[in-house]
């Protein structure tokens, strides 16, 4: 089971290149792709050139499933994932790259150019220039209010070397350049201490897995939900547990959920909060906060209202002060198709198609924006989607903004550095996502089309001018 939870395998074996080559029906819209570094082919190996030394020529290599952070200079990094190291090897990866949008360059900062490397832990709570994660793909990230970058877990290689689900956190400290292991284990596969629902405690930790959501609230505090590991009783499976991690205390808090994997979701009345309702153990999600402090959750692969196993297209909302959970759009079933409506126009009946390893991004207004992922289109064929979308929390409405409402479109590179409304990012999954500062969204990578509408392992920049 741990195998095909492991991203980028079973679609690639069933579905593979065929996806790719399906014709698309691109949006019009006066939006436009710009397509800033990268190369417009997949499996592309990393230069990775001098580390900590900056250079034009320096860019990571091909890969899904690694993670993002923004720094308070408006820099964006990013950290692992499966994809290609410099001799041309495909594994997992552990290297750090920092971009600088103003120079256009990458700089190799952190970790290995090759693949499969273990951890290397150090003591916990102790910051020093030679603890490194091991290589992982699947994991979490987010940002402090010190402006500390957090990991946690993914699938990938403990301090022995032995390759599994993973439930360490680390924070790193970009001013000075070292990781520190604050809490989980150096092991792999480790069940989940649960303690009190509703008490946080030092012995508290999640259990090790990949593919969570990860949401930070307006106080630094990080909100995890779910993934595909392992529950209090080491048993692996999907998972449906909320977790909540002070950086202040260090601890956890088990907040909601089963503490055993497989739960099914109980969507209750459609907009109606209930304390019974709870979304099915899923993982490859996505979430954001908006500016109420609520917690949205939409889709992944996961359990539905039936326990069946699949593509979700449900919306949900979690009230902090309540605790209680509100099924807002979507179906409750698995497989959904996407309901596009018309470009630029919001409508409360356009819905994302169910799919999992979307890409997405929170605006300064607390809006939502969704971009692509693996998953069922407007034809209710299950393919390589690059559909880009926002969500207005206030009116519940869905808008498509760009790409095709079918998959499996090709990538329509332009002119490197020249926004123009015909680009378009290839269809793809389990890629990286960034909003800078002027609240423009990035792209990155991921598997998926490449400009010949070949799949591959993609290294790909883009920003979007809305």
């Amino acid at each position: 089971m741990k195998r095909a939870a492991q991203l980028g395998l079973l679609v690639l074996l069933a579905f593979g290149l065929a996806a790719c080559q399906k014709t698309s029906e691109v949006a019009t819209s006066a939006h436009k792709w710009t397509w800033a570094s990268g190369a417009d082919t997949g499996d592309q190996v990393g230069v990775y050139g001098t580390k900590g030394a900056a250079a034009s020529t320096n860019v990571p290599g091909g890969r899904e499933g690694a993670v993002s952070w923004r720094d308070s200079s408006g820099r964006f990094w990013l950290f692992g994932g499966f994809g290609t190291d410099s001799p041309g090897y495909r594994d997992r990866l552990n290297d750090l790259w920092l971009y600088d949008r103003t120079a256009s360059t990458w700089t190799w900062i952190s970790g290995s150019d090759q693949v499969d490397q273990p951890g290397t832990y150090g003591a916990k709570g102790v910051a020093s220039a030679s603890n490194v994660p091991g290589a992982r793909n699947g994991a979490v990230s987010w940002v402090d209010t010190d402006g500390n970058f957090w990991l946690f877990g993914g699938l990938g290689y403990s301090g022995t070397g032995a390759l599994g689900h993973l439930n360490d956190l680390w924070k790193f400290d970009p001013a000075g350049g070292t990781w520190t292991w604050i809490s989980g284990g150096s092991a792999a596969d480790l069940a989940g201490t649960y303690g009190a629902l509703g008490a946080a405690d030092p012995s508290n930790t999640p259990g090790s897995r990949l593919g969570a959501v990860s949401i930070v609230d307006a106080s630094g505090r990080l909100w995890l939900f779910g993934g595909f590991g392992h529950d209090a009783a080491g048993a692996e499976g999907w998972l449906g547990d909320l977790w909540m991690f002070d950086p202040a205390t260090t601890e956890w808090t088990w907040v909601f959920g089963s503490d055993t994997n497989g739960q099914e979701g109980v969507y209750g009345t459609k907009g109606t909060a209930a304390a019974t309702n709870i979304p099915g153990g899923r993982y490859l999600a996505n979430g954001w906060l908006d500016a109420s402090g609520n917690l949205w959750f939409f889709g992944g692969e996961g359990l539905d209202s039936e326990g069946t196993r699949g593509y979700l297209s449900d919306l949900w909302k979690y009230d902090a002060l309540t605790s209680q959970w509100t099924w807002i759009a979507g179906a409750q079933t698995i497989g959904g198709a996407g309901v596009f409506g018309t470009v630029d126009v919001a409508a409360s009946t356009n819905l994302p198609g169910s799919r999992v390893g979307a890409m997405s991004w929170t605006d300064a207004d607390g809006g939502f924006w969704l971009f692509g992922g693996y998953g069922v289109d407007s034809a209710s064929a299950t393919r390589w989607l690059n559909d880009l979308w926002t969500f207005d929390t206030t009116n519940s409405e869905w808008t498509w903004l760009s790409g095709s409402s079918t998959g499996g479109t090709k990538g329509t590179y332009g002119t490197k550095g020249t926004a123009d409304s015909s680009n378009v990012p290839g269809a793809r999954y389990s890629g990286l996502a960034w909003i800078d500062a002027a609240g423009k969204p990035w792209l990155f990578g991921g598997y998926g089309a490449d400009s010949a509408g070949t799949g591959g392992w993609l290294n790909d920049l883009w920003s979007f001018t809305k």
